[in-house]
């Protein structure tokens, strides 16, 4: 062996917090033909105006860097219906979890406290060990996963935590905590940073939007997007709103054009769209109720909560089925990583007919 091969054999260290940190795991590859009941995407697409939009692109659009005032300005005046924002209060992120990490990365830091409930959305926590920080969680209450209230206002007053991430509704549980509570943990601890993500508030509507002041309440931050509803998964768009100066520190960690020009003119055509989003989240909360009906008339164990999944403890063992339904066509997602749910299957809800397919088809293979 010579010196070149003994250099090639020493690689450079990375920092103590990567070698055991335990990365997310992203959607697996070739699923485009398949009915995706995995990872709570819409399961139509974008609406036809999207696609238009998307189609009308000119060459120069493409050769020059993003612009991001009309958006601003659409989402300050129109993206909620009983009041404005300051363009200064809204960050654009390439996906919601883009807005996650800046978040960490401005306010996180070594040996500092991060809370949030378990089990949850499971990007959280690579993201507070980069950082290098401590990690509590607060487990769910019962077999209906109830908020932990009382032990997580222990927690925020015993650990003063820098950074608290609430997932409402919650992913993968679908737990509803009200509005006025998690303002109620924001007075606690004025120092701890709220974030509370809301990626799946349409499908249960008790958004904290309509109901905050900024300016007065100055450690909440709300993260949306536009991949649950709208469509717009694979262009990865979200937005963050809180007080300015607060979203001023998030986005200098960010890139200076991080958020492409076509997921900009497709957010504008989709939320231009609102009759789009508002049917497909209607459609969807009719197909909850049908299924959930549906395995009422069962023995098998299964949670419904606010979002647009639920879960189900299958009397087969989780990973044969899920390999059995994708043979079948369908994707749904073992959480053999969860905490307290650990022998359960995630099913996303789409439409009422998907719904009928996959449940013709998992009564055949698990009832």
């Amino acid at each position: 062996m010579n010196d070149f091969d003994l250099i090639n054999n020493n690689s450079p260290t990375p920092r103590k917090e990567m070698i055991n940190m335990q990365s997310y795991s992203a959607p697996l590859e070739n699923r485009r033909n398949l009915l995706r009941l995995d990872f709570n995407e819409n399961t139509l697409g974008p609406s036809q105006k999207v696609y238009e939009a998307i189609q009308d692109i000119h060459l120069n659009q493409i050769s020059i860097y993003p612009e991001y005032n009309l958006l601003k300005k659409f989402l300050s005046n129109h993206y909620c219906k009983s009041r404005q924002f300051d363009p200064e209060e809204i960050g654009l992120f390439n996906g919601a979890d883009a807005a996650i990490n800046a978040i960490f990365n401005s306010f996180g830091d070594r040996n500092e406290i991060f809370l949030t409930t378990n089990p949850t959305f499971g990007y959280y926590s690579p993201c507070s060990e980069i950082q290098g920080m401590r990690k509590i969680t607060c487990p769910y209450e019962g077999e209906s996963f109830l908020f932990p209230i009382k032990r997580f206002r222990e927690k925020i007053i015993k650990y003063n935590p820098k950074l608290i991430f609430i997932c409402n509704p919650n992913n993968p549980t679908g737990t509803v905590l009200s509005a006025k509570e998690i303002i109620n943990f924001a007075n606690l601890n004025k120092k701890s940073l709220i974030v509370v993500d809301e990626l799946y508030e349409k499908f249960n509507g008790d958004s904290l939007l309509p109901l905050i002041n900024f300016e007065k309440i100055k450690n909440i931050v709300i993260l949306q997007s536009l991949s649950k509803t709208a469509g717009l998964a694979g262009l990865r768009i979200g937005f963050a709103f809180g007080n300015k100066n607060i979203i001023h520190f998030i986005n200098k960690v960010t890139g200076p054009y991080d958020v492409n020009s076509f997921a900009v003119t497709a957010a504008l055509a989709a939320l231009d769209d609102k009759s789009y989003i508002d049917n497909y989240v209607s459609e969807v909360k009719k197909a909850r109720l049908w299924i959930k009906n549906k395995f009422e008339s069962t023995k098998i164990r299964k949670h419904f909560g606010g979002g647009n999944y639920f879960l189900i403890w299958p009397n087969k063992n989780p990973k044969f089925l899920t390999k059995q339904m994708r043979e079948k066509g369908i994707l749904i997602r073992e959480m053999k990583n969860k905490k307290d749910i650990e022998n359960s299957i995630r099913v996303s809800i789409g439409t009422k007919e998907q719904m009928s397919f996959f449940w013709s088809n998992y009564k055949e293979l698990d009832l």
